[in-house]
């Protein structure tokens, strides 16, 4: 893959808390364990939940004197300028300076979006190849997409998150031609069959042709991806000897939720994933 044609995956929801830093990092970290070239783009300054996650990594490296893949990494923040064009003028130049330094070295640039409408997320969504929208399996987080009939669970119309894509969407092809492919994927799922799990599955069916997003297996609500977290690790990085966590029946079945979800996004190259 050139250099040039870096692949651009954006993670973007305005809720917070639907998972997206940490369906970066796995991201991420499969990619480098694929022998892929990654570079990491923080758009949340204030939160820095993905920069957290790496600076937790490369303490526990430290710590342990062990060696594990890291990504190229950045971090933006709004800009305080005076006037609204003045700061968007700013953290235009900001982001598209970013992203040309990481395309230039990297196959893979993954960008994680802060959890509300910002004008770097838009920047973000507008040069996105990927889009992940990791959403809770509720209807709470559904409304981002759309506005649901309680009765008759018809879609009325799409969400002003959906109205901001579809937006962004257009600006991209307008400006190259090119297309995204919007994913959403399904976040802490429950292992029980309910009533509603059941109705949100078929809203987001009917939604997907709608406003034209492809759906995608995400994680079950497991305590193991919150663990893993204070030390930087993922679940692809469990089982490797420098990793020196002890790999578990529990444990391997959530790796295999990230594997689905990861065949499921059907990145150029196909990264060969470990098993």
């Amino acid at each position: 893959m050139s250099n040039t044609n870096a692949h651009v995956i954006v993670l973007g929801n305005e809720k917070g808390g639907s998972g997206k830093s940490t369906t970066a990092m796995h991201v991420i970290v499969s990619l480098l364990q694929a022998g892929r070239r990654v570079g990491a783009l923080d758009l949340d300054g204030r939160q820095r939940s993905l920069s957290r996650y790496f600076d937790n990594r490369k303490a526990f490296l430290t710590r342990n004197g062990v060696k594990l893949p890291m990504p190229e990494h950045r971090v933006l923040t709004a800009s305080a300028a005076d006037t609204l064009a003045a700061m968007r003028e700013e953290e235009r130049t900001a982001f598209e300076a970013a992203l040309a330094e990481l395309r230039a070295a990297n196959d893979f640039v993954v960008i994680d979006c802060p959890g509300s409408d910002t004008h770097l997320s838009r920047l973000a969504h507008a040069v996105a190849d990927t889009l992940i929208t990791p959403l809770n399996d509720s209807f709470v987080d559904l409304d981002l997409l759309a506005d649901v009939d309680p009765d008759t669970m018809a879609v009325r119309k799409p969400s002003l998150y959906s109205v901001m894509v579809w937006e962004q969407r257009k600006q991209r092809f307008a400006r190259d031609k090119g297309g995204v492919d919007w994913i959403v994927m399904r976040n802490r799922l429950s292992h029980l069959d309910a009533k509603n799990k059941r109705q949100v599955g078929r809203v987001l069916e009917k939604l997907a042709g709608r406003i034209g997003f492809r759906l995608a297996p995400g994680f079950g609500e497991r305590v193991i991806y919150r663990e893993l977290f204070l030390n930087g690790l993922t679940l692809l990085d469990l089982g490797n000897p420098a990793a020196e966590v002890e790999l578990t029946l529990s444990h391997v079945g959530a790796r295999q939720e990230v594997r689905n979800l990861l065949a499921s996004l059907k990145l150029p190259g196909a990264p060969q994933l470990k098993a």
